[in-house]
């Protein structure tokens, strides 16, 4: 009952908010999406952290004569994700809530509706459903994108869609395929797809058809052009969107449906997904280093954080794979926080030019104390929630291989370099002519990031309740892969 309550919430509220104008559709937003959070609150504290199959189940005859079933619950994996969405969402409302955008009300009933759709994925139990609210998760983001992006929208947005369309018929063609395998009466039930016992050469090129859908969407290089310009030129709540949640939907789509379907696939072509990512997190970082642009920046970071989080689940070991569950929480968190202190930066300066920015810490000290501390959980210091992930992931790559996590870790050394130099340039030195133009925290927007803070700081002092949620469903998922797991 309450994983339908979740899922369903947004999409009425949202629905209402088309229906109503002016500033009654920030405060309904706002109400609801906290309502949502509560229901994620009881939903984790109900929740039985040793039960490693899914809870909070309902599952109903949806489309009969296909065997498509409505079939949504919870497992840890499923409820941690959930949890971050319904954590960041009131948060990206309140973020929005400072500036002014034409045609509001669509936007917040566009956010809500897309919350409905990656709750959607992160419970379905039935590919079907999965593939459904894998697009409707889409549409919102892309009229986002296109309606309140910046100068180059139409063909940046333009970009990311034919990306994600091309990624999404992929998955479907494999998702029929499997379907026709599955014992007639034919189902899209997850469970009767685990079961299969598809050839090697069959998950081999099946392997291809998932892993291209679901790395587009992290995206694992070279799947990844779409992301820095995507993320730059998208209005900030729609950039907090994509990568604090939007971005973790193809790695859960590889935990979801890529491993326990082809697990054969993936042990033989595992070594090849893994570099790719590797790849793509050196790139990325690099990347990142010379970037002026401040969003740009941080959009290559986050681009290499999520690569990483790839790599560890791509290593099929238990320490990558938990640590991948719990980075991507961590990431969450840390990328929304990092994309508004810029957005405050923005509005305060009218610049995104690191050249240009700087001594910001003398006219604002909290903005500059709560800065650092996202920006460090970034970096993943040790007591902040980027370290604890971060440290399985790096854990579980090497013992897959040591070279790979040699130049994965060159990552860490690297994200420290950028973020901390970015650092110095924008809130350090003395003060100049548009620090002048800064002041400190407002009431909203310490609102907005003493949460952020809080949060960081809970997962990196105390993450045991956690990992404790996550390993259960990683257990059952080896056990599903039936495979040698290190």
């Amino acid at each position: 009952m309450i994983t339908s309550a979740l899922l369903f919430f947004p999409l009425v509220v949202g629905l209402l908010l088309f229906l109503l104008k002016g500033e009654t559709v920030k405060k309904v937003a706002l109400v609801a999406s906290l309502i949502e959070f509560l229901l994620g609150v009881i939903t984790f504290v109900n929740f039985h952290k040793d039960n490693a199959l899914p809870q909070y189940e309902l599952n109903i005859p949806w489309i009969k004569s296909l065997g498509i079933n409505f079939h949504i619950g919870m497992d840890g994996i499923s409820l941690l994700l959930v949890g971050l969405t319904t954590f960041l969402l009131p948060l990206i409302i309140l973020a929005a809530n400072r500036n002014s955008y034409k045609s509001s009300t669509n936007l917040y009933a566009l956010m809500l509706l897309m919350q409905f759709g990656l709750i959607g994925v992160f419970t379905a139990q039935d590919a079907f459903l999965f593939y459904i609210f894998w697009e409707v998760a889409l549409i919102p983001i892309y009229f986002i994108a296109l309606l309140w992006g910046g100068e180059q929208r139409v063909k940046i947005t333009f970009k990311f869609f034919i990306y994600t369309l091309a990624g999404s018929l992929l998955m479907l063609v494999g998702l029929i395929y499997v379907y026709f395998q599955t014992p007639a009466p034919h189902s899209f039930s997850l469970t009767s797809l685990y079961e299969l016992e598809l050839t090697n050469g069959t998950q081999s090129w099946l392997f291809w058809l998932f892993f291209f859908a679901f790395a587009i969407k992290m995206p694992v290089f070279p799947f990844h052009s779409w992301l820095a310009d995507t993320y730059t030129d998208a209005p900030t709540p729609g950039t907090m969107l994509l990568s604090g949640i939007m971005s973790k939907m193809g790695v859960y789509g590889a935990i979801r449906l890529l491993l326990p379907i082809v697990p054969q696939g993936m042990m033989e072509w595992g070594p090849l997904a893994i570099t790719l990512a590797i790849v793509g997190v050196l790139y990325a970082s690099l990347m990142a280093m010379y970037q002026k642009d401040y969003k740009r920046l941080i959009a290559y970071s986050s681009a290499a954080h999520v690569g990483l989080i790839a790599a560890g689940v791509f290593s099929l070991t238990h320490n990558g794979m938990v640590g991948g569950v719990i980075q991507m929480v961590a990431h969450g968190i840390s990328a929304f926080g990092l994309f508004y202190v810029v957005d405050i930066l923005v509005n305060r300066t009218g610049s995104r030019d690191l050249d240009k920015l700087g001594g910001i810490r003398v006219v604002a000290p909290n903005y500059a104390t709560m800065f650092l501390i996202i920006l460090l959980a970034s970096i993943a210091l040790p007591l902040t929630s980027g370290f604890v992930g971060e440290f399985l992931l790096m854990a579980g790559i090497y013992e897959y291989n040591g070279w790979l996590a040699f130049f994965g870790g060159l990552t860490t050394i690297l994200g420290a370099v950028y973020m901390l130099k970015s650092y110095q340039k924008a809130v350090l030195g003395d003060k100049t002519e548009i620090s002048d133009k800064f002041h400190d925290l407002v009431f909203q927007e310490k609102l907005i990031l003493i949460p952020v803070v809080l949060a960081i700081f809970a997962l990196g002092v105390y993450p045991k309740p956690f990992i404790e949620i996550a390993e259960p469903a990683v257990k059952n998922l080896f056990s599903l892969m039936n495979i040698t797991i290190k």
